[in-house]
């Protein structure tokens, strides 16, 4: 049906920068909004950030000023984009996107598999 699958997590340093991409395949209609969460060892999974199909972003307070979310609408892809990371920013990262799977349907959730992010210092 529809398939979130991430790419770009990685070993980083600290201070680093890496990229993830998010790739949403099969039955889609349309794409609403898209966002990246993140869930480190014994943590709650959390919001970094989102985008919506118009462009409007919004941050978590840990990622403002670091992060970079885009995405392109043509390729049904989520970017983040990640820079001067610290050993906090180390999670599994995972893309969520609101997906309408045919004209007349809801609206509904998917996610991704997940992709690790380390960063060491």
């Amino acid at each position: 049906q529809v398939q979130l699958v991430e790419s770009g997590g990685g070993l980083a340093q600290a201070g680093g920068s890496l990229r993830l991409s998010c790739v949403a395949s099969g039955r889609i209609f349309s794409i609403n909004d898209m966002g990246w969460y993140r869930q480190a060892p014994g943590k709650q999974r959390e919001l970094v950030a989102s985008i919506t199909s118009g462009g409007t972003t919004n941050y978590a307070d840990s990622a403002k000023g670091r992060f970079t979310i885009s995405r392109d609408n043509v390729k049904n892809t989520v970017y983040l984009e990640m820079n001067s990371l610290t050993a906090e920013d180390t999670a599994a990262y995972s893309c969520n996107a609101e997906i309408r799977t045919r004209r007349l349907d809801s609206y509904q959730f998917y996610w991704g598999q997940g992709t690790q992010v380390t960063i060491s210092t």
